[in-house]
Formats: structure tokens, C-alpha cells, sequence
């Protein structure tokens, strides 16, 4: 189970900004542009007596996200990353936990917004690190987690 986790969510994530690299950079032909990676408040929180090897392979991210944009910036492209926290989407069911969200909510009370995000709000996020309106904006991890 923790080999599979890692080679998702950080394998995965090195091996497609790699061939976004070959595609994107300026130096090698490409226009440059910006890539979002989808980290996880876990990285922060620690994912305490229940993921502790999730927020592992998102603190991973995280330090992934900060060297690529120090790396690839002179190479035309943006690198930043999002940090959701609890938000409510399949993936719980999908994972044999339908209830999760629903378990979470003694977390609430500690989330300053009193309530779990939606997938919705981390895409609107995402877009905006992707637009020109985002321009100036590299090597950052956006939380996404109601102040948590």
C-alpha cells in the first residue's frame, strides 16, 4: 500500500511535469505556461493516527513544487501547487470510506470557515494559478482548507 501511494501521488507527479517539461519549456522550443500540482493540507497537519504516509506523499509535493519552480522558472514555466484540506468529493467512497466527511465533523469546530470545502473552490484556485492573472506567482502552496 505505501509503495503504491508514492508512486501515485509522488512518481506520478514527477514523471508528468517531466514530459510537460519537454513540451512547455522555452529553451526547448515550447511557448513556457504553468503547472499546478495537488498537494494536501496533510503536508502541514501531519495526517496524525490516520494518514501519516498520505501527508508524507504530499509534503513531498510541496518540496517538489518549491524546487521546480526555482528550476524551471527561467525556463518560462510556473510552478505552484494547491493544498486542499477537508473537502467533500467521491474520493472518500471511492476509497471505502464513504462517512469520512461526515466523521470529520467534530473537525469543523477547528476549521475557522465552520465547514468542509467543496471540489469546486480548489478548481476555481487552480484555474487562477493557471491564468495570466497569476503571472508573477511561482513556487507558492496555496491552502485550501477553510483556515485550517
Amino acid at each position: 500500500m505505501l509503495n503504491d501511494l508514492m508512486q501515485l501521488n509522488v512518481t506520478g507527479c514527477f514523471l508528468a511535469l517531466r514530459e510537460a517539461v519537454k513540451r512547455m519549456a522555452t529553451d526547448l522550443g515550447g511557448t513556457g505556461g504553468a503547472i499546478v500540482n495537488v498537494s494536501s493540507r496533510a503536508a502541514d497537519i501531519g495526517g496524525a493516527n490516520e494518514f501519516v504516509h498520505y501527508a508524507a506523499s504530499k509534503g513531498a509535493i510541496d518540496s517538489f513544487t518549491i524546487g521546480a519552480s526555482r528550476e524551471l522558472g527561467g525556463r518560462g514555466i510556473r510552478v505552484n501547487a494547491v493544498n486542499p484540506g477537508m473537502i467533500e468529493t467521491e474520493i472518500h467512497a471511492k476509497a471505502g470510506d464513504a462517512g469520512r466527511t461526515t466523521r470529520a465533523i467534530p473537525v469543523i469546530p477547528v476549521i475557522p470557515l465552520g465547514r468542509v470545502g467543496t471540489a469546486d473552490e480548489v478548481a476555481k484556485v487552480i484555474l487562477w494559478l493557471l491564468s495570466d492573472e497569476a503571472s508573477y506567482v511561482t513556487g507558492a502552496l496555496v491552502p485550501i482548507g477553510g483556515g485550517r
